[in-house]
């Protein structure tokens, strides 16, 4: 009985140890370093990708967000149009309105679900289609198809340069800009396919509106 009680208190000690070795191993030095040499390596990387304006933080470059001038009557956002507008964010228990992006919640990320053949889906694809070409003064069919649709996760920072240079003359009027000098910033931040073959080129809205929001203020 006695060995018994040995072993047992033996194989305690020695399941604590490891416990405690663990812990300290996996808990405290692997995270550690980790972090050292993220924030050595890749400092930027490490902290979010942040973009600061004016010596504030102003957003992540991995994270969409809206930019809205209030709201209407029925409680929907305005798009404020001096911005270019990312895609549409209609993830999880979004309410879509033509085009207006109700979303961009970091609580919220998924996509809708929605098959082509779903009739809601297809509603608020005409609808928005009809807000983009009536916003913007384009006929409908030469409209983008991430400016009328959602990313799987409801959160895409990027659109596409088509959809960039669509809003572009628009966006210059609202800032009482020269257009060309719009149409290089989207230039400039127009981004091509990883390693040349992989994704599809994209603008990053809201470095795109940083920059533009320079421009406007004469900082560029």
């Amino acid at each position: 009985m006695n060995n018994s009680v040995r072993n047992s208190a033996r194989l305690m000690a020695a399941g604590l140890r490891a416990l405690l070795v663990l812990t300290v191993v996996c808990g405290v030095i692997y995270p550690l370093v980790v972090t050292g040499v993220a924030q050595a390596a890749f400092p930027a990387k490490a902290n979010g990708s942040e973009i600061s304006s004016g010596g504030k933080v102003v957003g992540s470059s991995l994270l969409g967000q809206r930019y809205d001038k209030g709201k209407d009557k029925d409680g929907n956002p305005i798009p404020d149009l001096r911005y270019f507008q990312p895609r549409p964010s209609a993830g999880l228990g979004s309410n879509q309105t033509n085009g207006v992006n109700t979303q961009y919640d970091l609580q919220i990320s998924g996509a809708s679900n929605q098959g082509a053949t779903n009739t809601d889906l297809i509603k608020a694809v005409k609808e928005r289609k009809k807000w983009v070409s009536e916003t913007y003064g384009v006929p409908e069919s030469k409209i983008p198809a991430d400016a009328v649709t959602s990313s799987g996760s409801g959160l895409d920072p990027d659109i596409s340069p088509e959809y960039a240079r669509l809003q572009t003359d628009r966006v210059a009027k609202e800032n009482h800009l020269d257009a060309a000098k719009v149409a290089q910033l989207v230039k400039e931040h127009t981004d091509g396919r990883i390693l040349g073959f992989m994704g599809e080129p994209r603008v990053n809205v809201l470095e795109l509106n940083t920059a533009l929001r320079e421009l406007a203020q004469g900082k560029r």
